[in-house]
């Protein structure tokens, strides 16, 4: 067997370039590039190995390594875990910057290689710089922070390992259940130590995504369910997209006239203006949805983790479910009837097996009804506000809603922005709406504009980022205008945490350290977005948004629009009961009537339980 020598980082960056994939009938390298940010842990080892070669794998340099890590998840998100990226950064801080990211992949089930450099593998200069000492175990270095964030961890003690490490790593990113970060934590020294490696170890190889057909007695139970049920429900998640199934569901929602409701991570499966799609739904979801939640006698519940903003922490409905997942973890949840399956594949079977069943026609008359009564409070909340009003979220997004390109692509991560873009968003297809709230990140939002706009850069990229998240992390935006990766960002400026606030107030609370006082700065974000690069204006209305729109569509630098928002008004339509715990011994008013709602929903939750 032939073999070639080579340093362990060196064969991890040639492993990682011979790897394929087919999109659209076109074969591709597996992973877009590598992130990086070099230190001492890394410039020398991966370093080198990245330059030689760079024409196979291309590396971009970030400002942030938490930063370029979102970006790398927002890439892998874009493209439905298709493609993926890789992350390398120093030891120490460099490294511990993208455990949040690793924590918002693994929430999110999204494929990320993280290779963080290590400490010495020989010890023999310990402790080196940024070394985390362990007094009681000497195995410990700062990179155990991402074992409990990691699909899989791994730590490279020498070279030869990478002949196993790698292919394991592969199994994981490409699996679809599995399927989650990797960290593969890479000693310096090791990385720099050479091994004789077979040149077999790295042939391109071509991944095919596994679609695993159903069971066929969990199949002939979920058909009986359905069969027997009135009032059946879709709830559609994350995994319709990253199945691929947004035809499958649309086929089998329009063939037995089920309406459809969607999470954050399912937005988009059905389009907006599909006749069996009721939105959204939970505790940010469409009056619409909620209500016909409430009604279900059945839940067919595809690609979703069941999340407590989904059930409204476990209130919003009490019907039976049945859970089609690829992950046998998600599927049975909330004691459902699983049906283990690829979510594209597991709807053609069971629209095969239900064949000649619909659901009853005053039900699906009771959804377009619904459906339609809640496309007007869209457009009532979404209008233009009158005069120069201080405009609502709602109005704001409603303005850059109808301005969208055909094939625009909305992105954001945390604060109200979410809970008023799941209600209101008018999505046209899966990758229109990219939100993270799987982990709700602040600071996600730019750098994840920046990984969906490799991902896909002939679409536009509308980032809707608060205040808030934009002080936390906005140095990618210098890094988009480095690499031409033109992004529009519209900026809301609130004056701090209004989601918060807001929650606070709804649980008894008196407003306190969330929204800025009259002595904090008044941040000039067009003048600070202008100094990373952008071209930058503040707006003095909804109007003025508007008519400002499309001119930053049509510019090809990254364009910042910046408009103050009311922190205190959500929309009230629509929407369901969140479990945040009320104090039980309550000194004010407000409290104790918190407190008396938040009882009244738990006996709900109880009683659905």
């Amino acid at each position: 067997m032939a073999t070639i020598r080579l340093t362990a980082a060196d064969a991890t960056v040639r492993f990682l370039a011979a790897q394929r994939v087919a999109i659209d009938g076109r074969e591709v390298p597996l992973f877009g590039g590598v992130w990086a940010i070099f230190g001492h842990g890394n410039v020398a080892g991966l370093g080198p190995a990245l330059h030689a070669h760079r024409d196979a794998l291309p590396t971009f340099r970030a400002h942030n390594e938490q930063a370029m890590a979102h970006a790398a998840i927002a890439y892998a998100k874009t493209h439905a875990r298709r493609r993926m990226m890789a992350c390398t950064t120093s030891i120490g801080p460099g490294a511990t910057n993208m455990v949040t990211a690793a924590a918002v992949a693994h929430v999110n089930r999204l494929p990320v290689l993280f290779l963080p450099g290590d400490v010495f593998a020989s010890r023999r200069p310990d402790p080196v710089l940024q070394q985390v000492e362990a007094f009681g175990d000497a195995t410990v270095s700062a990179n155990d922070c991402f074992r409990p964030v990691s699909r899989l961890f791994d730590r490279i003690m020498r070279a030869e390992q990478l002949l196993v490490a790698l292919p394991a790593a592969l199994r994981v990113l490409t699996d679809p259940v599995e399927c989650g970060p990797v960290t593969l934590a890479f000693p310096q020294d090791v990385q720099t130590e050479a091994s004789e490696f077979p040149e077999e170890f790295f042939r391109p190889r071509l991944w095919r995504f596994r679609a695993p057909e159903p069971d066929a007695a969990e199949l002939r139970e979920a058909a009986a369910a359905l069969r027997g049920a009135k009032r059946p429900l879709i709830i559609a998640g994350g995994g319709v997209k990253y199945s691929g199934a947004e035809r499958a569901l649309a086929d089998f929602a329009r063939t037995h006239g089920v309406p459809v409701a969607e999470t954050q991570a399912g937005k988009g499966s059905l389009a907006w203006d599909a006749p069996e799609s009721l939105g959204a739904i939970g505790v940010t979801g469409t009056a619409a949805a909620n209500a016909l939640a409430r009604q279900a006698d059945l839940i067919l519940a595809v690609g979703t983790r069941l999340q407590d903003f989904t059930t409204g922490s476990r209130a919003l409905f009490a019907a039976p479910i049945v859970g089609l997942n690829v992950a046998a973890f998600d599927a049975n949840k909330h004691g459902a009837q699983p049906l283990v399956a690829d979510a594209g594949r597991g709807l053609a079977a069971l629209s095969g097996a239900l064949a000649g069943w619909a659901a009853p026609q005053s039900w699906q008359d009771e959804s377009k009804a619904a459906i339609a009564a809640w496309q007007g409070v869209v457009d009532r909340v979404t209008a233009l506000p009158a005069g120069n009003a201080m405009p609502t979220d709602a109005q704001v997004l409603g303005a850059v809603n109808r301005a969208m390109p055909p094939r625009g692509i909305v992105l954001c991560a945390a604060g109200g922005l979410p809970g008023e873009l799941h209600k209101l968003w008018r999505a046209t297809d899966a990758a229109s709406y990219h939100l993270e709230y799987g982990y709700s990140c602040m600071g996600y939002e730019i750098a994840g504009g920046l990984g969906a706009k490799l991902a896909a850069p002939d679409r536009e990229v509308v980032v809707l980022v608060g205040d808030g998240s934009y002080l936390m992390m906005n140095s990618e935006i210098a890094t988009s205008v480095a690499l031409g990766a033109k992004l529009t960002i519209v900026v809301l400026d609130n004056r701090g945490f209004g989601c918060i606030n807001r929650l606070q107030r709804a649980t008894g609370g008196e407003p306190f350290n969330n929204l800025l006082d009259e002595a904090a700065p008044q941040v000039d974000f067009a003048a600070h977005a202008a100094s990373l690069g952008a071209e930058a204006r503040k707006v003095a209305s909804v109007a003025e948004l508007a008519a400002a729109l499309p001119a930053a569509f049509a510019a090809t630098r990254t364009q910042v629009i910046v408009i103050d928002t009311d922190p205190q008004t959500g929309t009230a339509e629509g929407g369901a009961w969140w479990e945040v715990p009320v104090t039980a011994a309550p000194a004010t008013d407000a409290q104790a009537k918190a407190r008396a709602d938040y009882d009244t929903n738990r006996k709900r939750q109880l009683a659905g339980a």
